[in-house]
């Protein structure tokens, strides 16, 4: 019998937290939303740690790439010192802890999809913040799990998915970049995969990301055409934003194929995603 564990989520209302609710039905789960918890005041140390979890996954960050080349302090004030928050309740509180990182955190230049041993170099100050945060809870803990993941998108929420969905029916024409190439990821099979992760104390360093890769392009030509939908998705080399993005940056799960935690296809995952129309057009949720 699996062995019931309390477990913690920060940022429970995002993709990722929503999912892991959806998952982790069999164990004892305390969800905190940002307007519950904002993980940015110290106070949320004793409040984590007088629930005496057995895992937290912090899953709550700033992850408005742009927002963050914009406003600094914010990103690292979310996404780093946050982050050292909840590593030290964890301390506490004799936790382990589940940091939801990023392919941002490198430069999109080794020409090949990047291994969970490659060194970090990030382009952007979102990526920079991210790792900052990983930096935190590998000085901090000794019990952790480093999850590295791209692309993540499900229904009712807002993400590249709703938005090419959103734009299919407004316009005849959608420009998306064909120089940005990664690994689309379907929350819920995130969710699923950390769901096994956290009953194995293998700690370190993984990347749990759907198998596959594809330009922005691509994944866009490729969720109008499931959808049905008649827009033409035209590819363009630049789209300007204020945050520079890797251009190659497909992340390779090889530690968690180790232990037999595998993710299926991006394609299959999309299929899914769009199979139930009516609730993927639903893009009101943040």
């Amino acid at each position: 019998m699996t062995e019931r564990l309390r477990i913690l989520i920060t940022g429970a209302n995002g993709q990722l937290g929503r999912s892991l609710q959806e998952v982790l039905t069999t164990d004892e789960l305390l969800p905190l939303p940002h307007a519950d918890a904002d993980v940015t005041d110290p106070t949320v140390v004793e409040r984590i740690a007088s629930w005496r979890p057995d895992v937290v996954i912090h899953a709550a960050a700033m992850t408005d790439v742009d927002g963050c080349e914009r406003n600094p302090d914010a990103a690292y004030r979310v996404n780093a010192l946050g982050t050292r928050n909840v590593a030290v309740a964890c301390q506490e509180a004799n936790a382990a802890m589940v940091y939801i990182s990023t392919d941002y955190v490198f430069d999109g230049t080794k020409g090949d999809a990047y291994w969970e041993f490659d060194a970090p170099n990030p382009l952007s100050v979102y990526g920079a913040s991210k790792l900052a945060g990983e930096q935190i809870v590998q000085q901090l803990l000794n019990r952790f799990w480093i999850v590295r993941t791209a692309w993540l998108y499900r229904p009712g929420h807002r993400n590249f998915v709703s938005t090419i969905l959103r734009l299919a029916q407004q316009q005849d024409e959608i420009r998306v970049v064909e120089t940005e190439v990664g690994s689309p990821t379907y929350a819920p099979d995130l969710a699923a995969a950390i769901a096994q992760l956290i009953r194995r104390p293998l700690y370190g360093v993984y990347h749990l990301v759907n198998r596959g890769q594809c330009s922005r392009y691509e994944f866009a030509r490729r969720i109008v055409e499931l959808a049905r939908l008649p827009a033409r998705v035209v590819p363009v080399k630049q789209f300007p934003r204020p945050a520079q993005r890797p251009a190659y940056a497909p992340l390779r799960n090889f530690a968690g194929t180790q232990i037999g935690i595998e993710l299926r296809h991006w394609e299959a995952a999309l299929r899914e995603c769009l199979a139930g129309s009516e609730a993927s057009l639903d893009v009101d949720t943040p």
